[in-house]
């Protein structure tokens, strides 16, 4: 017996890819997370084969079938294109440039179901950002701006209708890639994965930008054992978030920073788009890898260091908010926009 209706979402990365699913009334199947290996420096095929392999395991593992799917959303980095097709993404193989990812898993996933599936198809961090707005507005209006900084900083704008500006040429809300104010940084300018120069945004926020941001940092700090270690720079980096969660002096200092830096941007958009609430997600918002002191400290400073650029309306009305699903939402948030699309 069909147990109703639910709507998959994949989200898709170059290391890693998710599944989740909702129901028709919008809720998640399950907040357990289910994740594959991508592979995406194997090819095209060998993605496509990953995701179907994830969804099928996520069919059986909660009971339901093909003849359950009403349609799918596949989050993935862009940019794009056009509607579908793959744009050239800093953390995505070259390759990937110019691939109608969309029309080639909209035919993968009919295949399997013996019927036509529609694929919508978005900027991963839109994506997140609807899951993350449905729950942070209950039953209620209001637009939402979440920021997500990970590998890269996701950034989301969602409308009234629980949708994502993508914009007219498909690049809204890439703000990650928008010049950081360095006067007030106090920072040279730090090259990005996308290959500008100027100092993006996502430079002074992500795990991305932390190279750059760790050897300037480690002036200052000449004594510390990261300065002495013979570690790769990669195994240093890694080891922040960590050291931030036992008060290491250094590891601080930087996500302090990092929080400085997402503040400031947070108020140029806020003051442009003007939403009523903000949400912060990505993995420093992660329970299962930060404390709730490191997480509220970071909030704290990122909400203390917008407030004073906003307007005097914006200061009073702004809800500020942390992110619930985690890793998780931008495969509910994919399945969301296929619900609402169906």
């Amino acid at each position: 017996m069909s147990k109703g209706t639910i709507y998959l979402g994949t989200d898709s990365g170059a290391t890693t890819s998710k599944v989740g699913a909702v129901k028709d009334d919008g809720t998640p199947v399950t907040t357990k997370l289910s994740q594959k290996c991508t592979d995406a420096h194997m090819g095209r095929q060998v993605v496509l084969n990953g995701w179907m392999a994830a969804v099928e395991e996520y069919l059986s593992q909660n009971g339901y079938s093909w003849s359950d799917v009403g349609g799918a959303g596949l989050a993935i980095p862009g940019p794009f294109l056009s509607p579908g097709i793959l744009g050239e993404a800093a953390n995505l193989p070259k390759d990937m440039a110019g691939w109608n990812v969309g029309a080639d898993y909209a035919e993968v996933l009919s295949y399997a179901a013996g019927r036509k599936i529609k694929v919508a198809v978005g900027n991963d961090g839109n994506y997140g950002g609807v899951a993350e707005a449905q729950l942070v507005r209950s039953h209620g209006a209001g637009t939402v701006l979440m920021l997500a900084p990970g590998s890269g900083l996701g950034v989301a704008y969602i409308d009234e209708r629980g949708l994502p500006l993508d914009g007219d040429s498909l690049v809204g809300m890439e703000a990650g890639h928008m010049p950081a104010p360095l006067h007030l940084l106090d920072m040279p300018a730090f090259s990005c994965g996308c290959g500008r120069d100027w100092g993006c945004v996502e430079a002074y926020t992500t795990i991305s930008g932390l190279p750059q941001l760790l050897s300037v940092m480690l002036k200052r700090h000449p004594g510390h054992a990261l300065a002495k270690s013979s570690a790769p720079i990669k195994e240093k980096v890694l080891s922040l978030r960590g050291l931030a969660q036992v008060g290491d002096p250094l590891a601080t200092e930087i996500f302090d920073f990092q929080a400085r830096a997402l503040g400031i941007h947070t108020a140029s958009l806020a003051m442009a788009i003007d939403p009523a609430y903000v949400v912060l997600g990505g993995g420093l918002m992660d329970p299962e890898s930060t404390t709730a002191d490191f997480r509220d400290r970071y909030a704290r400073i990122v909400r203390e260091t917008a407030i004073p650029y906003l307007w005097p309306a914006q200061q009073k009305k702004i809800a500020w908010s942390q992110a619930i699903l985690g890793d998780l939402s931008q495969a509910i948030g994919a399945a969301l926009v296929a619900l609402y699309s169906a």
